[in-house]
């Protein structure tokens, strides 16, 4: 095997659930302050998932007093506590930049149907 491939096996996170653009997730962040550590929960649809190894990233977006905040997380950041699925969606785009310009209702996500 390959030794670049080896040291990337070894940095990557297999307890990362499944997810895709559309879901709403909460992602539960260590953040260091001095010397505390506490966890922030950022929840918000993701937007954007971009596959790879160590470099894989997803952008969730949430709306935080009528301001829109997107952030970018690496997939496999020793710093993520851990990544929960609050609701799947239901849509036809793998990214999903028009929720940029919709603003009330019209930004919403219809939920993925389970029968």
């Amino acid at each position: 095997m390959n030794i670049i491939k080896k040291i990337e096996l070894e940095q990557m996170r297999l307890d990362i659930p499944k997810f895709k653009s559309g879901d709403n997730v909460k992602v539960h962040m260590r953040i260091i302050e001095g010397e505390k550590e506490r966890i922030q929960v950022f929840q918000g649809n993701v937007i954007r998932v971009s596959r790879g190894t160590t470099n894989a990233t997803f952008t969730v977006r949430k709306m935080s007093n009528g301001v829109g905040v997107e952030r970018v997380f690496p997939m496999h950041s020793p710093f993520i506590d851990h990544i929960e699925v609050v609701q799947q969606g239901r849509v036809r785009r793998s990214r999903l930049y028009y929720l940029r310009n919709l603003k009330g209702k019209a930004a919403r996500i219809k939920p993925l149907k389970t029968w």
